[in-house]
């Protein structure tokens, strides 16, 4: 066969097979984005006004301009915005459905936004209530329900809302198993956290989750790191005993202590591919720092 021909021959099936490539993608995209708007609700008396938007991790700063890093952080994978009106009325209604990937990254955004004090209601894995708004999350989805005008039935129509888009959710979702690991003696309710990147400041760290406690005259916050191997994880402690310096770190059954200038007494230990600890211990009551790490080691233990 001549060379010429050959060569041509070769090139048509790089291009078929590049052009398969970007169609797969391409269909693979376009599902994703179906699969988000079957999320939106229909309830009585009330249409949407428009067709919704879509939103995706390089389009995402033209709607949240100021948010958007903290919500590409968790790995945001896209965004659906829809506008609804209850018949002739005043009364409207936005919902923003965040689609973060997995059921521990919505967890993450969602932790990242609430506040202890905030009204939380049992709907989808959790939620809260502020005025005129509605947010929670279920599945890998972190939904914001915004009412306006709505009035005294505002409470109302954001749970019938939000409901609505639960039963249209497969994967329900619940808080990441992990947190178990933490003593529950002291613990702040709804201060349960987790970050994915840059963990207390650390690019090396990540994975980890964060949880508020408070005892008499002794606030302080207990952590867990998951490494994805046991490598990792004796990597992961020791780049931060080195970060901290030889002179700040001491051995401790079962584990180290740690003068740190921001976060007073570290208690850390690695079990597994786990690295736990306690953070924020005032002097003079370190014993407590030692009893909830030993505490979360046994817990990692018994996995």
């Amino acid at each position: 066969m001549n060379s010429k021909i050959q060569t041509a021959l070769r090139s048509s099936v790089v291009i078929a097979a590049v052009l398969a490539g970007l169609i797969g993608v391409c269909l693979a995209f376009e599902e994703d984005v179906v699969e988000l708007k079957t999320l939106l609700p229909k309830v009585d008396s009330w249409s949407q006004t428009e067709d919704p938007q879509t939103f995706f991790p390089e389009t995402l700063f033209e709607y949240i301009n100021g948010a958007a890093e903290i919500y590409l952080s968790y790995e945001f994978d896209q965004l659906i915005v829809a506008q609804y009106q209850k018949g002739e009325a005043e009364d409207t209604l936005a919902i923003e459905i965040y689609d973060m990937g997995s059921n521990r990254n919505s967890f993450g955004i969602y932790s990242a936004e609430r506040y202890p004090e905030n009204a939380f209601i049992d709907i989808g894995v959790e939620g809260y209530l502020e005025e005129g708004s509605l947010n929670f999350m279920v599945g890998r989805y972190y939904v914001k329900l915004l009412c306006f005008d709505c009035g005294g039935a505002s409470d109302n129509v954001l749970k019938s809302f939000a409901t609505e888009i639960i039963n249209r959710t497969e994967d329900k979702g619940k808080f990441p198993d992990l947190l178990q690991v933490f003593p529950r003696n002291g613990l702040t309710t709804h201060t349960e956290k987790y970050i994915l990147q840059n963990f207390m400041g650390y690019g090396f760290l990540h994975d980890g989750y964060l949880v508020n406690y408070s005892l008499p005259d002794q606030d302080f916050d207990a952590f867990l790191i998951e490494g994805k191997s046991r490598d990792e994880s004796d990597e992961m402690l020791k780049r931060y005993l080195e970060a901290k310096g030889k002179d700040n770190v001491g051995k401790i059954s079962g584990g180290y202590h740690v003068k740190d200038r921001y976060y007073h007494n570290v208690f850390i230990a690695k079990v597994g591919n786990y690295l736990c600890g306690v953070m924020k211990i005032k002097d003079g009551a370190e014993d407590i720092g030692k009893k909830y790490l030993l505490e979360m080691v046994e817990k990692l233990k018994s996995r």
